[in-house]
């Protein structure tokens, strides 16, 4: 990590920025995949694994309907145990978003989730986000920005809806946007 680290913070001191925004729509990752899992889209990687049970790749309408917003394939909880989605990618990022739809029937809130992210094992920043339309499978945008740089995030179902109702610790999640300095790929694998 130390190398990674040292090679960050001296292409940031001698090149300039070649930021490329990329989106992983999880639509080429192979159906019914448990994680591990890597995916690539452009010039970036993205290694997918998980705490608890985990998570794999269905189809955004495994339920019968689709959450608002998504399409094709989706990330989706492997049991109705609380997972924390864990994301290393193979470049620093700058920014992260991510879709996620919580497990939540005819609510009057919605959960709270949280995305935190690292460079290396060194906290960088940690931001919070709940879908705006509560009801069921919600749509929401989980967002984090650090010019700093980062290379791993955890997507974590930080608190249930604060009305209660019927609601579940887990979600699905879709369209992965992230914002790479290009400048600072890693080849060695993931951490």
């Amino acid at each position: 990590m130390m190398i990674r680290l040292t090679l960050f913070l001296l292409f940031l001191a001698i090149a300039p920025a070649n930021a490329q925004s990329v989106l992983f729509d999880f639509d080429s990752a192979p159906l019914f995949t448990p994680f591990p899992l890597d995916v690539t889209s452009g010039p970036l990687t993205a290694h997918l694994s998980a705490t608890g049970q985990g998570y794999s790749i269905q189809r955004a309408d495994t339920l019968g309907f689709t959450p608002a917003g998504f399409a094709g394939n989706s990330i989706y909880p492997s049991s109705v145990f609380s997972a924390d989605l864990l994301i290393g990618f193979s470049a620093v990022l700058t920014d992260f978003s991510i879709m996620f739809a919580p497990e939540e029937y005819a609510c009057d809130s919605s959960a709270t989730m949280r995305v935190t992210a690292y460079l290396g094992t060194t906290l960088v920043a940690t931001a919070t986000a709940s879908a705006p339309n509560p009801g069921t499978w919600p749509t929401g945008v989980l967002s984090i920005a650090a010019p700093q740089g980062f290379d791993n995030v955890v997507v974590h179902y930080d608190s249930p809806p604060p009305t209660g109702g019927d609601w579940g610790p887990v979600f699905m999640a879709d369209n992965m946007i992230v914002t790479a300095n290009l400048d600072v790929i890693f080849n060695d694998g993931f951490e």
